[in-house]
């Protein structure tokens, strides 16, 4: 009987540590995909005019979210993802300012994942951003390894499609007569099957679909490029050249059997913009990149964990920018950095299918003008109330006097929401970034 029971203890401390390294194992792969310029108009199961199967796949076999909100420009977006902070706090009011947000000034989500025991990598448009060159500089926001156009610097800007100027840990790439995104694509997966067994993050800027508007590999019409570069048809290419890659990540994932163990997030870094339509379910909707208006900023979510988020799901919740960090940190067991006013919040119970508590506002800026929304109402920092019961088609001004209480409940609890924010404290202006901002400007504006 003692031997058993030893036996029995044994087998017991055994199963206890093997349950925790399982536990440990399912630390979820993550795979942020940041499409560039892409809206809802963009994508067929949001009511778009373009079809995108791979992306309505993933969609009904996951999670589709309503209401995202990014920043209404590239550079002030991806300041917001990767800081977790709004713009106001991390200075990337509007392309110009990228210099201003350094990985110095708060750690990255990718140094807060690597701290939660992951491998990382970027692949992609870096861009409107502080540059790295090199190693050393992509380490100090996070990443193990990177593959990116316009890292800045001493490096050429060059293209981002056709002859690309890539560069792979601050060396360029011989990249013959291969497509930019198909490098990035082929980057992403040898990380992704070189790092299988072990928690990856990958956050994955592709330049698609942001002009100009070539042909891609899969265009039939193959020589007007030059003369035409937004040339509609050519438009229409990049948005199937885009899901097709996410099909292909997606297939890749699957025959490593690594689909129960990755979340893939995908969304767009702001609104649409180029050749159009900007129609959703048929309607034009009302604003575009560069404008605070719903067509600028409301962008797609779509968030696919098999087997664990539940499939086919259309979340109504509020969501903006700044969540992913606070959401992937929390899906990896992580912890937020200390000394640092983070603004997210997490939408992870959602994406497990659980029971949760939204953000009961978001928050939008481009320089010196912003505001806050809910589920049904906006406030601007005039202090001018918006009905978005038409959303995203148009927004009716409340006049002040109006007698609704239902809009007046509407802007003190927004009103609040800004004040507690304070956004006018932060940083709305000035000059914009270091010393090479002046240099850059006219470049980065147009990436």
């Amino acid at each position: 009987m003692k031997s058993l029971l030893s036996a029995l203890a044994l087998w017991a401390v055994c199963f206890v540590a093997s349950s925790a390294h399982a536990a440990e194992a399912r630390k979820p792969n993550i795979i942020l995909i940041l499409a560039d310029d892409y809206g809802l108009p963009g994508v067929g199961c949001y009511g778009g005019a373009y079809k995108t199967p791979n992306l309505d796949a993933l969609a009904s076999g996951g999670q589709r979210y309503t209401h995202c909100y990014a920043m209404p420009l590239c550079g002030p977006s991806r300041a917001t993802v990767l800081s977790g902070r709004y713009t106001f706090r991390n200075g990337v009011l509007t392309n110009q300012f990228g210099d201003a947000y350094k990985p110095s000034d708060s750690p990255s989500v990718a140094v807060a994942l690597k701290a939660a025991g992951y491998t990382t990598a970027v692949a992609g448009k870096w861009g409107q951003l502080t540059h790295f060159d090199g190693p050393a500089d992509a380490k100090a926001w996070g990443f193990d390894e990177a593959m990116v156009w316009n890292p800045g610097g001493k490096h050429p800007k060059g293209e981002r499609f056709w002859d690309p100027v890539y560069f792979h840990d601050g060396k360029q790439v011989e990249a013959g007569d291969k497509y930019g995104p198909d490098l990035l694509h082929e980057f992403t997966v040898d990380f992704i099957k070189r790092h299988r067994d072990e928690p990856f993050f990958v956050y994955y800027p592709t330049p698609l679909v942001h002009g100009p508007i070539l042909h891609t590999p899969d265009s039939k019409n193959q020589t007007d490029e030059k003369k035409n570069k937004f040339a509609g048809d050519h438009y229409a290419d990049n948005v199937a050249y885009l899901d097709k890659l996410v099909g292909k990540l997606v297939a890749e994932l699957d025959s490593l059997k690594l689909r129960e163990n990755t979340l893939i997030v995908f969304t767009g870094d702001n609104g649409s913009t180029g050749a159009g339509p900007f129609t959703v379910d048929g309607k034009t909707i009302s604003g575009k990149k560069g404008s605070l208006l719903e067509g600028g900023s409301r962008v797609p979510l779509i968030v696919n964990w098999q087997g664990t988020t539940p499939a086919g799901k259309v979340v109504d919740d509020l969501v903006d920018f700044t969540d992913f960090y606070a959401t992937f940190v929390e899906l990896a067991g992580g912890k937020l950095p200390e000394g640092t006013k983070f603004d997210g919040h997490s939408f992870a119970p959602q994406v497990r299918g659980e029971t949760a508590t939204p953000r009961s506002s978001v928050f939008v800026q481009l320089g010196a003008q912003w505001y806050a929304r809910n589920s049904a109402w906006k406030l601007d920092q005039s202090g001018q109330l918006f009905s978005m019961k038409n959303a995203p088609f148009e927004q009716i001004p409340v006049a002040a006097d109006a007698n609704d209480p239902a809009a007046e409940k509407a802007r003190g609890e927004l009103k609040a929401a800004l004040d507690e924010l304070n956004p006018a404290g932060g940083k709305t202006g000035g000059r914009p970034g270091g010393k090479k901002a002046k240099k850059k400007k006219a470049a980065v504006a147009a990436d």
